[in-house]
């Protein structure tokens, strides 16, 4: 049960990594960290 855990947290750490190099157009940057934020808590 473990595994399904890690894999998903390695999921959303390589979403929130591409989030980060592609950047999010024409929003304010504390909005678009917050966004990765909830994204690596959820």
């Amino acid at each position: 049960m473990w595994w399904i855990y890690a894999l998903l947290s390695a999921l959303f750490a390589s979403i929130t990594a591409i989030f980060a190099k592609v950047g999010i157009v024409g929003v304010n940057s504390n909005l678009a960290t917050a966004i990765r934020t909830i994204i690596i808590r959820w």
